[in-house]
């Protein structure tokens, strides 16, 4: 499976619907879809999604990266202990516009409990056909990793 199409994808329980919807919508869109899970509305720790849609985003697997939990604070914070990870979370259009546009973020994190599917499809399909704008912002992205 080619990368440049690839998505991977994951939440916990309180984003699996949304997942589910989304995971539909991208395969709509033609992309191929790494789905890490969960499979079902059981309660999860979302680490255990996090971390392998982190995964294949740092190691090529996956162009980008969605990951789906009830405030996206945890899946965000969890993918961004990954070195090679800008994982934004975007509540309106506008933000995963800008995620994409200025911070190079190669994960979006949709916060299901706060908007509504419509809205997150939404929020996917302007973050997949927005590109990094480069110029003044690569300097800046360039120093997010740390060097510590």
């Amino acid at each position: 499976m080619s990368s440049a199409k690839t998505i991977a994808i994951g939440s916990d329980h309180a984003g699996y619907e949304y997942k589910t919807a989304i995971v539909n919508l991208l395969e709509e869109l033609g992309y191929a879809v790494k789905d890490v899970g969960p499979f079902n509305a059981d309660s999860v720790d979302y680490p255990d999604y996090a971390h392998p849609v982190a995964t294949a985003v740092e190691e090529k697997e996956a162009s980008l990266g969605i990951l789906i939990c009830g405030s996206a604070n945890g899946v965000a914070i969890t993918a961004n202990k990954h070195q090679q990870i800008r994982a934004a979370i975007a509540w309106l259009p506008e933000i995963a516009a800008l995620a994409r546009q200025h911070n190079d973020a190669n994960i979006l994190g949709i916060p299901a409990r706060f908007i509504s599917l419509e809205e997150a499809k939404e929020i996917v399909r302007i973050y997949l056909s927005t590109d990094f704008e480069g110029g003044r912002h690569a300097n800046r992205v360039n120093k997010i990793a740390c060097s510590c």
